[in-house]
């Protein structure tokens, strides 16, 4: 069975909401939601991707997922059959619930390792590089995540879901990502018990050192509640957009690289390999010498500093 990726129709839908929401903040009270050249940069590097994941998918859906379910799920008198014994998953209504909800959770891990692990970070600092937060900055995405992001999802089809299923469920994932960066959407009483919401996401792209490294659910937030990565917002808090180490350009090409330099430069502060295999693959902070901070240190002080 043949799926559309939701991504084909949610392009045009994401350009005309960037729009309103440009022209709506502009005549109204928040005149400096949108500044022309960091919106600039975030629509090159969002036209760039989308220039760049239809072949990578392509190739992800093609090669990768389908040799995984081929792999895994040999066809036995006719019968798609997992290598645990069950039959593979069909297209039933419950099937692409249970894989949706599936998908949300590799997401959260996929999601929470590009800010655990600084390699990752370097690709995924792309999308919190803006001071600003808006449907622009939602499409601010690195080039350079979607070469690994398929790998985590591969276990997916290895289970027996359809690899094109895995493709649309990825689709959707996106759009729900899309429409949080918004700051006109309030909270939402109840829903803000399941879902990943508006305000939720404010936290994760705040810089403010309490925010840090939280909300890394895709459309439920019940993972993050799990792992401990959950945070409110407070409406008390002045929420300060960005990344501590800002590429402080609007050129796309620094934006999408700063990070590794960064790296290159750490990991010559010391001849000590296991130093070198920290800055790179660590997480983003890791110093040997402590002359800069991980998250949860700055977070330990802060608590600290508190008591």
């Amino acid at each position: 069975m043949d799926f559309t990726n939701p991504l084909v129709y949610g392009v045009p839908c994401f350009l005309a909401l960037i729009l309103l929401e440009l022209t709506y903040s502009k005549s109204h009270d928040k005149k400096n939601l949108y500044e022309w050249k960091d919106l600039g940069a975030s629509l090159f590097m969002g036209i760039g991707s989308a220039v760049i994941a239809p072949l990578i998918k392509t190739i992800s859906a093609i090669v990768i997922f389908n040799f995984t379910f081929e792999l895994f799920n040999p066809e036995i008198n006719g019968i798609r059959t997992n290598i645990l014994g069950w039959e593979s998953f069909g297209y039933a209504w419950y099937i692409w619930i249970a894989c949706q909800i599936l998908d949300d959770f590799t997401y959260y891990w996929f999601h929470r390792q590009n800010h655990m692990v600084r390699f990752l970070w370097a690709a995924h600092i792309v999308h919190h590089s803006s001071d600003n937060f808006n449907l622009g900055t939602a499409v601010r995405n690195g080039w350079f995540t979607i070469l690994y992001k398929p790998l985590f999802y591969m276990w997916l089809p290895a289970l027996g879901f359809r690899p094109e299923m895995v493709v649309v469920c990825l689709g959707i994932e996106a759009l729900w990502q899309f429409q949080l960066h918004s700051v006109y959407i309030p909270k939402m009483g109840f829903l803000e018990k399941i879902f990943n919401t508006h305000t939720m996401h404010q936290v994760h792209h705040a810089k403010n050192v309490e925010y840090m490294d939280k909300n890394h659910g895709g459309f439920l937030n019940i993972f993050d509640k799990i792992f401990g990565t959950w945070k409110e917002l407070d409406d008390s808090v002045d929420v300060q957009y960005g990344v501590t180490h800002a590429p402080n350009s609007y050129n796309p090409w620094v934006i999408l690289t700063h990070e590794y330099k960064d790296i290159w430069n750490d990991t010559k502060k010391s001849k000590n390999w296991m130093h070198k295999f920290m800055y790179t693959f660590g997480p983003p902070g890791w110093s040997h010498d402590l002359s800069t901070q991980t998250v949860k240190q700055m977070q330990l002080e802060l608590k600290q500093e508190k008591i």
